[in-house]
């Protein structure tokens, strides 16, 4: 049987977006970098919301991701996704 694992961002205050939906409060750096490519080690689906696949979606795909960090663009890139959306029409 597979496994569903919960990997969420939280800030301390306990909130994941600000009012307006921005997550401006998320700082990437070598520690997230580091648990990020240790989960993908042991994953090989993502589950998605729509807003979340939205922005993962624009960002993951350009030349700005792949500078930042390479293996982890590679990783959201080819990875095979499944996103729970009553509105997409498409992904």
């Amino acid at each position: 049987m597979r496994k569903i694992i919960v990997s969420n961002l939280v800030s301390l205050d306990g909130f994941m977006a600000g009012p307006n939906g921005e997550i401006d409060w998320f700082m990437w750096n070598e520690e997230t970098a580091q648990y990020a490519k240790e989960l993908a080690e042991s994953i090989d689906t993502i589950l998605f919301g729509r807003v979340t696949y939205e922005l993962m979606a624009s960002f993951w795909p350009t030349p700005a991701a792949a500078s930042e960090d390479p293996v982890i663009t590679e990783y959201m890139n080819n990875s095979a996704k499944i996103v729970f959306s009553k509105t997409l029409e498409r992904n």
